[in-house]
């Protein structure tokens, strides 16, 4: 497998294991269209380089890892299904401001770094890349070089993902009405406490 192919097989990889809907989806097209098309894609970006890290311990086949992220899977998700039904509330209940305004204190860094942590609450992203690694052929060993450039073409693919949906949800921002901006809250905020509830009963079911 030459190089050109490692990186689109890396890219493809990316793109299926980031763009199945989830709270960070959620997230991602909500603040694009309160806070503008750069906080939706530092949101983003927070959450690549979460399943970048994922991506390199199940490219690199980094076993010790993997198994304690599996043996402590019931606290992650323990933790991390309260930490989305807390966020979904905090959601629902937010009051609406006008598009495109930021409160002081803001940043582009807080909003990469909630995604990034909400991300890494879900440890079976890993398994989801070691099966998605060997349908698409790059499961087996290989140079740590091009493990790592594997690796970047799933951050790259990840990102082309973010791109894409916050750029659609950037088009239609100004469409939303103040009364459309309530709803995109309590939709938000449901939707990420659903995940949260779900979350839950999942970690309630890992022996």
């Amino acid at each position: 497998m030459n190089i050109i192919e490692l990186l689109l097989r890396g890219l493809i990889a990316g793109l299926i294991i980031t763009a199945p809907v989830g709270p960070v989806n959620v997230l991602c097209v909500q603040r694009t269209i309160t806070k503008g098309w750069r906080s939706g894609l530092f949101s983003g970006l927070g959450s690549a380089l979460a399943d970048t890290i994922y991506a390199a311990i199940a490219g690199f086949s980094i076993s010790l890892v993997i198994q304690f992220l599996l043996r402590e899977l019931f606290w992650i998700r323990f933790f991390g299904g309260i930490l989305l039904i807390l966020l979904g509330v905090w959601y629902y209940f937010r009051p609406p401001k006008p598009t495109g305004e930021k409160k002081e204190g803001e940043t582009d860094g807080a909003d990469s770094a909630s995604t990034f942590l909400l991300t890494l609450t879900n440890p079976t992203t890993i398994l989801s890349f070691l099966a998605v690694l060997a349908f698409l052929g790059l499961g087996s060993s290989r140079p740590w070089y091009l493990t790592l450039l594997m690796v970047g073409g799933i951050f790259c693919g990840a990102m082309l993902w973010w791109l894409i949906l916050t750029g659609i949800a950037n088009r239609l921002r100004d469409r939303f009405t103040d009364r459309a901006m309530v709803w995109m809250n309590r939709i938000g905020g449901l939707a990420i406490g659903t995940f949260g509830v779900i979350t839950l009963l999942a970690s309630r079911s890992h022996p």
